[in-house]
């Protein structure tokens, strides 16, 4: 679909400042390998764009042996300050592209005005910007007692969960339409769920809800208190098409090229980014390294008593194309 989007909606004649050098963000890229084949895809998607741009301004007669028809790509890897940077750059395959840093929370402004060609983010935008303060209040209506996660929780907990993604949405949306120059696109692939689906029925939600039940359990064994596990939640949302095409409108600096929300069926894959997700990242900044390792002898014995549970929820992604408005402002 990203290279649909490259071939039918890129019109490179008409991009700023991208003759010469084709800037790309990769915004949630984590260590690899999943950023670099996206990338891959990208350029060998764009490299078709230039050649057929080229042909056709020649009229289709001349060969574009020994001809350079495509600028040089620069992409930059972008996600939070806690990536490990030094594996990323470590992994890097054998490419045609230059490559950067840029270190940051993709919910603020983290590049030049007008710099960038195209972005993508994979599997990011599901999480917050940051644990929600109002669920973690003993006084206030939306106290997630128990729970790590909106999933199965009051409907006050979820209003918070939900209001949050819109402010977080928004952020994101303002920051890129500064960042895109006019006609730049940006793809958006969000794990999400259909408009009106209960999140307590999708795997996201399913698993969250099972790490939830182990951080308790070790609170009933002992091995981490009770009153720190119910200070925490995860600050992961499963957003829906209506809520993204909704947060877009708003914004009014996109047009939406493209929306489309299809089925995930490689649940082993989705059970281990999930598990390194929040292992590496979120849990270990909160319960240390010797709660999260032993979190994580437990939890595979949870998804493996849990599998009829499992199997009757579904995980769905949401893919997005947008389009920089050549006649909109960011502010």
């Amino acid at each position: 679909m990203i290279e649909e989007g490259i071939a039918g909606k890129l019109d490179i004649q008409d991009l700023p400042n991208s003759s010469t050098t084709f800037r790309i963000a990769d915004f949630g890229c984590s260590v690899g390998p999943n950023t670099f084949i996206a990338m891959k895809n990208i350029i060998q998607a764009l490299d078709l764009k230039y050649n057929s741009h080229y042909h056709q301004t020649a009229g289709g007669l001349v060969s574009t042996d020994n001809v350079n028809t495509t600028p040089d790509y620069h992409v930059s890897f972008s996600d939070n300050t806690f990536n490990d940077f030094n594996t990323l750059f470590a992994s890097l395959p054998e490419r045609k592209y230059l490559v950067s840093g840029v270190p940051g929370s993709f919910y603020n402004r983290l590049f030049p005005r007008d710099s960038l060609h195209f972005v993508h983010t994979s599997s990011a935008l599901h999480f917050l910007s940051g644990v929600l303060k109002e669920v973690v209040d003993i006084n206030s209506p939306a106290w997630n007692n128990g729970r790590i996660h909106y999933t199965n929780a009051p409907d006050e907990v979820a209003a918070a969960y939900t209001a949050q993604h819109s402010v977080d949405m928004k952020a994101f949306l303002c920051a890129r339409a500064q960042e895109i120059v006019c006609g730049g696109l940006m793809v958006m692939l969000i794990p999400a769920i259909p408009d009106g689906t209960s999140p307590s029925l999708r795997h996201p939600g399913i698993l969250s809800d099972l790490l939830g039940s182990c951080l308790m359990d070790m609170a009933k064994m002992g091995l981490v208190d009770e009153d720190k596990v119910d200070l925490f939640n995860l600050p992961v949302y499963s957003t829906s098409p209506k809520e993204v095409k909704d947060a877009v409108e708003n914004n009014g600096c996109f047009s939406i090229e493209r929306i489309e929300l299809n089925n995930s069926s490689n649940i082993a894959q989705i059970y281990g980014d999930h598990e390194r997700a929040v292992g590496e990242g979120i849990i270990k900044e909160y319960f240390g390294n010797d709660i999260t390792e032993k979190l994580f002898e437990l939890y595979p014995k949870k998804l493996a008593d849990s599998l009829s549970i499992l199997a009757s929820g579904k995980s769905t992604l949401l893919f997005v194309l947008l389009k920089r408005n050549k006649a909109t402002a960011a502010e």
